[in-house]
């Protein structure tokens, strides 16, 4: 591998200009291609062989949905002003004069108000009104939403309250202003990292290509197979953190090879050799933690991953090419940039200056307990996690979708939210109808039973529709409790009354896919667990280091996952992430943090420790293994974890709540495993663990293949073809002579 990426190194600095024309003229052609097609996300998140979606098709076979082929929808809530109802005839003609604003849109299809909805609440102060649009809800223009947003407002001058919620009125955004700032302060670590703006720039460009061409190449293909919009937002915000990351990695590389005195095309190569290494089998391994989401076999978990997976292959392609190009064609201005400071021969890093390590290594295992304490505490909240799907009621009050939700709860109760409906079917002889309607009695005599309508009896007589709204909002775990009581009790009233029950509606089925999706966590995990070990004994020739860095790998995973819980479900500090009221967590948050966090995490792993293991191939010592790959690699994991931290805080601050619940795991996930685990857990394990750290079986280490990412062979091979003598920049030979 190693050897392949310095032959593909130097081919990328002979055809610099070439390397840099094509990967635009690519990302150009791509968009070209990508916009006459257009995007087709989907925004289905269905799951087969689910109890409430086995329901839902049972219930479009007997009751044809007059809505079912309707444009999208907004609901526009409206409150009477104070001391007035919306029964009086004044309140009347307002609406009236409302609903005609609202259809003078040409847009929209039908209006249907509160006397025709019957939606007007007990204190006949709060009503909503309906508008359904001609076009789906994801191509309603800007215009529309414009025009109902007047409306609307107008209102409120009035005197009245009115706010907006619905699908086509709120709309996902897959990338803002927001995820800006993330890359801003990215390229501001980079500059300071670095000393220069040049050399700080060049990762978020390569970054950027990389990141451009997998997501145009994933728009390309939504119109071939199903992948969901929220899998861009997804693969944006890892492609464009691991992008940086990886060029960051090469780019350090390069200085360092450049402060040695190499000369800069040998430098270039040196860095893809074995930096390049380290950032092809990272993006493996966040390749294989985003592919093995199809284990879970969930078909919309599956297309999010191996989406992901393709736009980290692509945005680790960009790096082993187009960085050595860049750092070709402007090697001249960084180093006239850093006043050549970096040409400096150094052999060996300092480590009387590296404070950290010492620190570490100092009172190992002092550190070790501390950092599993302080992460084993922030991960208790874990044990009481509850999954479902954000909605209105956990965005800002500055929101009016967030208003419209509060506007519902205060008519009709929050189980307005959270409705269920059950399926009655005939199974057996007897009085169909009558033996519905003993079950709908026996049905309301259960707890937290907020109201029920009469049972709607279908065309072939044998099915009946039952609507519930429970006492309880959606996130609230007796709603939960209430659609289990009902399982509970089918097989009871099935042999009683002849009567088989089925629970759907949306409340239901986000109850079963959160359950799904928690049964499958475990699964998932022992095999990504089981496959790091695997990885990291071939890489590192050691049986402990694997299993240090597994463990810390769940230590990490569990502080992630219990911070979440803390801030998201229990409402804690919450204002401060942009969290406004309690909820549950993201149902598919916990099983793709997993994934990205496996592979984020190995990142760091690879980085930090294989320079260790050079080092203590060379001397033998073990604690000067540790500083040497502290001293070496620390600031560069800094620098990393920063970046992982800047690019995902980019992506909390979006507006929608599933986007915002991903960036702030990842940011923290990140926080965790590399500033906790890694800059200290780590080395002081190590540490602690001495020379035994990189003990092997002698039978083991035979029958594993070497995979060599520390460039080890590159670098045996480059000291023999000098005979012993550095390779400085004086010395010009053709790249493949090094390798006759």
């Amino acid at each position: 591998m190693a050897t392949l990426l310095y032959r593909l190194a130097h081919w990328s600095v002979r055809n610099s200009k070439k390397v840099i024309i094509s990967g635009v003229g690519v990302l150009l052609a791509l968009a070209v291609l990508a916009l006459s097609m257009g995007p087709a996300f989907s925004d289905d998140t269905s799951m087969p062989g689910l109890k409430s979606q086995q329901a839902i098709e049972v219930l479009n076979k007997e009751f044809v949905n007059p809505q079912a082929k309707a444009g999208g929808q907004t609901r526009m809530v409206i409150k009477a002003p104070k001391q007035e109802t919306l029964s009086s005839e004044a309140s009347k003609a307002v609406i009236q004069k409302i609903l005609k604003e609202i259809v003078e849109d040409t847009e929209v299809q039908s209006v249907v108000g509160p006397d025709e909805n019957h939606s007007m609440s007990a204190d006949k102060t709060i009503a909503y009104i309906d508008v359904t649009y001609k076009s789906p809800a994801g191509e309603v223009t800007d215009k529309s939403r414009e025009h109902i947003t007047h409306v609307a407002e107008n209102m409120r001058f009035s005197g009245w309250q009115a706010e907006l919620s619905g699908e086509a009125f709120v709309q996902m955004k897959i990338l803002g202003p927001s995820e800006v700032i993330g890359v801003v302060i990215a390229f501001v670590v980079l500059a300071i990292t670095f000393s220069s703006f040049l050399l700080g720039a060049l990762p978020i460009v390569t970054a950027a290509v990389g990141l451009g061409i997998g997501l145009l190449g994933m728009m390309i293909g939504s119109n071939m197979i199903e992948i969901q919009s929220v899998a861009l937002s997804l693969a944006a915000m890892l492609g464009l953190a691991v992008g940086i990351d990886y060029a960051l990695f090469i780019v350090s590389r390069f200085r360092q090879q450049l402060a040695e005195g190499y000369e800069r095309s040998e430098s270039i190569a040196i860095a893809n050799a074995t930096a390049g290494s380290s950032v092809v089998f990272a993006a493996v391994t966040v390749i294989i933690g985003l592919a093995g989401l199809s284990v879970v076999q969930i078909p919309f978990l599956t297309a999010m991953g191996l989406s992901g997976a393709f736009v980290v292959f692509v945005t680790m392609l960009s790096s082993v090419i187009m960085i050595p190009a860049l750092l070709s064609v402007f090697g001249d201005r960084i180093s006239a940039s850093s006043g050549n400071k970096w040409l400096k021969p150094r052999k060996r890093v300092n480590h009387k200056d590296n404070r950290w390590g010492h620190v570490v290594t100092r009172k190992p295992l002092i550190m070790v307990i501390s950092g599993v304490i302080l992460l084993s505490t922030i991960a208790l909240p874990f044990l009481h996690i509850e999954l479902g799907l954000p909605d209105d009621g956990q965005k800002p009050t500055e929101k009016t979708e967030r208003r419209a939700y509060d506007l519902l709860s205060e008519g009709y109760g929050p189980g307005f939210h959270s409705p269920l409906v059950i399926l009655a079917r005939a199974d057996g002889e007897g009085d169909f109808l009558k033996n519905v309607s003993n079950v709908v009695k026996e049905i309301g005599t259960l707890p937290n039973v907020g109201s029920m309508s009469p049972a709607i009896p279908g065309p072939s007589g044998k099915l009946a529709l039952i609507n519930i709204i429970p006492a309880t909002g959606p996130h609230d775990v007796k709603t939960k409790e209430l659609v289990q009581s009902i399982r509970d009790q089918t097989p009871e009233i099935l042999k009683k009354n002849h009567i088989e029950l089925m629970v759907t509606g949306t409340t239901a089925v986000n109850i079963d896919i959160s359950q799904k999706l928690n049964e499958a966590l475990p699964k998932f995990c022992m095999v990504i667990v089981g496959l790091a070990f695997v990885l990291l004994t071939v890489v590192f020739r050691s049986l402990l280091v694997p299993l240090k860095a597994v463990l810390g790998f769940i230590l990490s995973l569990a502080a992630t996952l219990g911070f979440s819980v803390f801030v998201i479900q229990d409402g804690n500090m919450g204002s401060l992430f942009g969290f406004y009221g309690t909820g549950t967590i993201l149902n598919f948050m916990p099983i793709i943090v997993v994934g990205i966090l496996f592979g984020l995490a190995m990142d760091y792993e690879v980085f930090l420790v294989s320079r260790m293991r050079e080092e203590y191939k060379k001397t033998g010592d073990a604690k000067k293994a540790v500083l040497a790959g502290m001293g070496h690699s620390g600031s560069v994991v800094t620098a990393a974890g920063l970046i992982m931290i800047s690019v995902f805080t980019g992506f909390m601050l979006a507006e929608d709540p599933i986007i915002k619940s991903m960036g702030f795991a990842l940011a923290f996930g990140i926080l965790f495993d590399a500033f906790v685990v890694r800059m200290l857990i780590v080395p002081a394990t190590m540490t602690l663990m001495g020379k035994s750290a990189w003990y092997l079986p002698k039978w083991l280490d035979r029958i594993l293949p070497n995979l060599d990412i520390e460039g080890e062979a590159v670098m045996e091979k480059l000291k023999h073809s000098d005979s012993g003598v550095e390779k400085k920049k004086s010395l010009q030979l053709s790249p493949n002579q090094y390798f006759e």
